[in-house]
């Protein structure tokens, strides 16, 4: 398993549920790929690892966006700003 294979992971879960949180994501990973693909953050919380993170964004730019205040993915909708971040 690569990073490369939990970024297809992520990004088919984003367009199949239209939305992904990242808590959610986190257990999933946990779940089926093993803490490999994690690590503590500095809140003592787990997060995904910045090498999936790097490999999602890519295959993601234009089709999906992240939703700060609620910490989740969806697919971009009609009226969204330019960029990843909404």
């Amino acid at each position: 398993t690569t990073a490369r294979t939990v970024a297809d992971w992520l990004v088919s879960r984003v367009r199949e549920r239209r939305e992904l949180y990242q808590d959610d994501a986190v257990a999933e990973i946990e779940r089926r790929f093993g803490t490999r693909f994690l690590y503590d953050n500095a809140n003592g919380n787990l997060a995904i690892s910045r090498e999936v993170l790097r490999e999602f964004t890519r295959l993601t730019t234009e089709d999906i966006v992240w939703i700060r205040t609620e910490r989740m993915w969806r697919k971009r909708e009609r009226g969204d700003d330019p960029g990843r971040q909404q």
